[in-house]
C-alpha cells in the first residue's frame, strides 16, 4: 500500500556500505503515460553482507537491481539516489557505468542459456570480458579462464574450453555464469534468480558455491529470489517487496520468525499443504507400461554407424488409475520427461504401453489421434507453449476443432465455462497470452487441456515457473480438477514440496533409471535409496 510504514526501520548503512539505495523511484513512459515501478524504495548492503529482495513477480526486484548500474533501457525514468561504493550512479556518465558494469558490479541471471551466447565456444565470451577490463589475451587469458572454471566446480576445464552453450547442463552453464561474474574480482555480485530453473541437488551446491565465494573473495551480494526457502539458507538480511515498495526489511532470523506485515507473513506461508485426495477403490488403470525403454542411438563417422545408445529410460515400469498422482521426480537428464514422452507415443520406446488394457505401442497414427484427446500435456513455460500470434479464444478452442469435440455446442459458451472453472475472467478471451501473468498462462494452458476433457494429463514441471503463491493456487487448481473429473496425473516435478502435496505415489529417477517406487509417506518417511535421501536432503536442509 502507497506510503504504508516499514514494519522495521531500515538500519543505517555503514559507512564504507558497498551500495546504498536511498528513495529510489522508477517509471517508464510509453506513450506519454509514465507507469510507476518502484516507488520510494530504500536499502543498503554493507561489505561482506548478503542482502536479498524477496516478493511476487512484478513487484520490482530486478527493475531495482538492474538501476543499480542504470541498465533499464530509454523509457526508463529515475530518480533518487543509488551509491557504489559512494559513488552516484544516477545520472553518471557512460564512462563511469562502463567502468563499473561487469568490474565492480557483476550480474547472475536466471536463465543461464538466455544469457550465454549459443554461437561462441566457453573460452570465447569468457575470454571478452577478460580482454576488455584487465587486457588479458591468448596464453594468459586462458590460464585465468581454467583457473575461474577450477573455481567455479568444473571438472576438467581445459577439456570444455571448446564446448558452446547447449552441450552443458543446466547446472555447468550457471557454474560458468558465475565464472564469467568472478572474472574481474568485483565487489558486489547480483544474483537474480540464480537457481530458480535448477534441480534441488543442482541448487544446493550453486548456493553452496555462492556462499563458499562470498567467504573466500570477501563478496557483498543482492539476491533477488520469489523463494523464501532459498533466501532463508543464504541471505543475512531480507528485503519484502510489494507493488514496488520494500513493504518490510530486518535481519533473515527476525523475517522469519517474527514477521510484520500480512505480506510477509503471506509469503511464509505459500506453500502447498495438504495431501491428494483417496484413490476410489474400484477406480480402473487408465495407463501401464512394463520395462518401457527409450533408448537414441548413438552414431558416428561420415556413415554415421550406430556405436552405442543413450539409454534415456531403462526399463520402467507403472501403473497409473482414475483419480490418481504419480509423481516422477530425478535430476535433468534423469529421463522424466522422455518417459512421459514415450507414454503419449510422441517419441519411439520399446516395450508395452497400455491404455485401457490395450497395448497402444503399435497403434498407426490415425488410431492415436484418437488418444490425443484423452492424454494431454501441460508444459513448464506456458508463454513458450501458448501462441503469441492467436487470442487466448483461438488457443482454447483450437483442440475442439482437431478432434471434433463437441460439434454441436457453442464454442464460446465452452470457452467461456472452462475459463471460469479454472479461474480466469471469460471476458479476456479476446486478449493475448503476452497480456496475462505468468500464473494466468499456465491457466489458459490447463484450460487448453481441460477443455477436450481428457482422461490422464502429463503435467511437465507445471509450477516450477511461478511465484510461490502463485504455485499454492495452481495445486489447489489442479486437485480441484482431479477432484471433480477423476483424471489421472503424471507429475513431473523436481519439487519435492510441490510433489509432497500432489502425488498418491512417486518414481524417482535417476540416469534413466527407476531407483525407487513407492507411496508418498513411504518415500518421504522411510525412503530406500542413498539417491533418494539425497535429493530430500536437497530440497529440506534440516535446520528448516
Amino acid at each position: 500500500m502507497p506510503g504504508a510504514p516499514q514494519a522495521r526501520p531500515a538500519p543505517a548503512p555503514a559507512s564504507d556500505a558497498v551500495l546504498a539505495v536511498s528513495d529510489l523511484r522508477i517509471g517508464f513512459r510509453s506513450e506519454g503515460v509514465l507507469t510507476a515501478a518502484v516507488k520510494g524504495v530504500s536499502f543498503h548492503i554493507d561489505r561482506g553482507e548478503t542482502v536479498a529482495l524477496v516478493g511476487e513477480s512484478g513487484s520490482g526486484k530486478s527493475i531495482t537491481a538492474l538501476s543499480t548500474v542504470q541498465l533499464l533501457g530509454a523509457s526508463a525514468e529515475v530518480q533518487g539516489s543509488v551509491k557504489y561504493a559512494g559513488r552516484e550512479m544516477v545520472g553518471a556518465s557512460d564512462r563511469t557505468l562502463r567502468d563499473i558494469r561487469g568490474n565492480d558490479i557483476s550480474f547472475i541471471f536466471q536463465e543461464p542459456m538466455t544469457s550465454l551466447n549459443p554461437l561462441h565456444t566457453l573460452e570465447k565470451q569468457l575470454s571478452e570480458s577478460l580482454a576488455l577490463h584487465q587486457g588479458l589475451s591468448g596464453a594468459k587469458a586462458r590460464a585465468r579462464i581454467i583457473e575461474l572454471l577450477t573455481r567455479v566446480g568444473i571438472r576438467d576445464p581445459e577439456t570444455r574450453l571448446a564446448d558452446y552453450p547447449h552441450q552443458l547442463s543446466g547446472g555447468q552453464r550457471q557454474r560458468v555464469m558465475i565464472a564469467m561474474a568472478l572474472a574481474n574480482g568485483p565487489d558486489l555480485l547480483i544474483a537474480d534468480e540464480p537457481t530458480t530453473a535448477l534441480d534441488v541437488t543442482i541448487q544446493a551446491q550453486i548456493l553452496a558455491l555462492l556462499a563458499e565465494l562470498k567467504a573466500d573473495e570477501g563478496l557483498s551480494m543482492l539476491f533477488i529470489s520469489h523463494d523464501l526457502g532459498i533466501v532463508r539458507r543464504i541471505a543475512d538480511r531480507v528485503c519484502v517487496m510489494k507493488d514496488g515498495e520494500i513493504v518490510e526489511q530486518g535481519p533473515v532470523e527476525d523475517i522469519f520468525a517474527r514477521p510484520q506485515h500480512p505480506y510477509t507473513r503471506k509469503l511464509l506461508a505459500a506453500e502447498p499443504t495438504g495431501q491428494a485426495d483417496p484413490i476410489a477403490p474400484d477406480a480402473p488403470v487408465l495407463v501401464e507400461t512394463r520395462d518401457l525403454k527409450v533408448w537414441f542411438p548413438i552414431k558416428r563417422g561420415l556413415l554415421r554407424r550406430v556405436t552405442g545408445h543413450v539409454k534415456a529410460v531403462n526399463g520402467a515400469t507403472l501403473s497409473l488409475r482414475a483419480g490418481e498422482t504419480l509423481g516422477i521426480v530425478g535430476e535433468s537428464g534423469s529421463g522424466k520427461t522422455t518417459l512421459a514422452l514415450g507414454i503419449m507415443r510422441l517419441i519411439e520406446s520399446d516395450g508395452p504401453i497400455l491404455y485401457l488394457g490395450q497395448d497402444i505401442q503399435a497403434w498407426t497414427s490415425g488410431q492415436l489421434r484418437r488418444l490425443r484427446r484423452d492424454m494431454q500435456i501441460v508444459f513448464q513455460d506456458p508463454y513458450g507453449s501458448l501462441s503469441p500470434r492467436m487470442t487466448i479464444e483461438q488457443i482454447i478452442t483450437e483442440g475442439l476443432g482437431v478432434h471434433g469435440v463437441e460439434p454441436g455446442r457453442d464454442r464460446r459458451q465452452l470457452v467461456t465455462e472452462i475459463m471460469t472453472e479454472v479461474g480466469l475472467n471469460p471476458q479476456m478471451m479476446h486478449r493475448y497470452p503476452h497480456e496475462f501473468s505468468g500464473g494466468q498462462r499456465q491457466r489458459i494452458a490447463i484450460a487448453r487441456a481441460m477443455i477436450l476433457r481428457p482422461k490422464v494429463v502429463v503435467l511437465d514441471e507445471p509450477t516450477s515457473a511461478l511465484d510461490m503463491t502463485v504455485q499454492v493456487q495452481i495445486v489447489d487448481l489442479l486437485r480441484d480438477l482431479q477432484r471433480k473429473y477423476g483424471l489421472a496425473y503424471l507429475f513431473i516435478s523436481h519439487d519435492l514440496r510441490v510433489v509432497r502435496a500432489m502425488a498418491h505415489h512417486i518414481m524417482v529417477m535417476r540416469a534413466g533409471e527407476v531407483v525407487e517406487h513407492g507411496s508418498v509417506a513411504q518415500i518421504f518417511d522411510a525412503p530406500r535409496q542413498d539417491y533418494t535421501r539425497a535429493l530430500l536432503r536437497a530440497a529440506f536442509p534440516i535446520h528448516e
